[in-house]
């Protein structure tokens, strides 16, 4: 009985995408306090999840970092919310490859997604860790993800930022601008590497130096996905195929990417993926010059009363 009451509260975990953590920007770029008493981006996305209806939260992260992590994330948490931590190494390869000469690079966000195959086996969300997505988003994927019902498989989701509440003020951002059909099922992700605002409108540079304006609603993917753990299995099956082909291991720079598996899945008719509508404003520190803002901003929402003056 305890079980099947168990099965019917399934809330939906959080899963982080932390595994850059201490070794981009020179400095622990995710451990930047910049809410009034320290908080991190990641403070303020988990406290939204957890708003949000998730019941659990795994970080992936590099196993050199663990003890640090530890101490200085992990223990703020506790009595909060359940948390687990997973590991991703390039060595953590499918039975019978190894890592090839030379390979620095870790494999990719995928893979890291894969690293939590065997402790996730419920709806999941995806998320960076350094993005601060706010709170809407986090509402409407939960949402999402707890109104699937029991055994639910090939209906992903994601969430779809408006591109004009994506920007940087201090220069150009790449984004993944996405095409929907008629149902409002994701059918391309396309990365346009240099989008900015011109006076009202937003564009984005085309390869040949022209700029291209798109409507400031066109949904942009901001890397929040929400999946089932079927997804786990056919990335399990896909990443050997990725490891299999020798332009990949050849390549020394080669990464499995979430939107590689996710077009596979959707172009061959296996899953749906929702794009759903936030009215979010994404801010994160993609140049120094913005962390002032994003500062000034989790301000405001402190004083609107959107976050309390000390998170957790």
């Amino acid at each position: 009985m305890l079980f099947r009451s168990h099965i019917k509260e399934m809330k939906p975990t959080l899963l982080l995408l932390a595994a850059g953590m201490g070794s981009r920007y020179g400095g622990l770029k995710q451990l930047d306090g910049l809410g009034p008493n320290g908080e991190t981006i990641m403070d303020y996305s988990i406290y939204d999840a957890i708003k949000a209806g998730f019941g659990k939260i795994v970080f992936i992260i590099r196993k050199d970092f663990e003890k640090q992590f530890r101490k200085q994330v992990l223990a703020k948490y506790e009595g909060h919310i359940p948390t687990e931590i997973v590991f991703q190494s390039i060595d953590a390869l499918p039975e019978g490859f190894c890592v090839p000469e030379g390979r620095e690079k870790p494999w990719g966000t995928n893979h890291a997604v894969l690293m939590a195959k065997d402790v996730v086996h419920e709806p999941f969300c995806v998320i960076n860790c350094d993005d601060f997505y706010n709170r809407d988003a986090f509402m409407v994927i939960g949402k999402f993800l707890a109104d699937l019902p029991e055994g639910s498989r090939n209906k992903y989701a994601m969430v779809g930022f408006r591109v004009g509440n994506t920007l940087s003020e201090n220069g150009t951002v790449s984004r993944g601008l996405c095409s929907t059909n008629e149902q409002g099922h994701l059918t391309t992700v396309v990365e346009r590497t240099k989008i900015e605002r011109h006076g009202d409108k937003v564009q984005y540079m085309e390869e040949d130096g022209s700029w291209t304006i798109v409507p400031d609603n066109t949904p942009t993917s901001m890397n929040v996905w929400g999946f089932t753990p079927d997804y786990l299995e056919y990335s399990d099956a896909d990443f050997r195929e990725f490891l299999s082909d020798p332009k990949n291991i050849e390549n020394k720079k080669s990464e499995y990417y979430i939107p590689m598996m996710v077009n596979k899945l959707i172009t061959n008719g296996t899953a749906t993926v929702d794009v759903l509508d936030t009215t979010s404003t994404w801010f994160g520190v993609t140049y120094p010059a913005d962390r002032e803002g994003v500062v000034a901003r989790i301000k405001q929402l402190v004083a609107d009363g959107v976050y309390p003056e000390k998170l957790f």
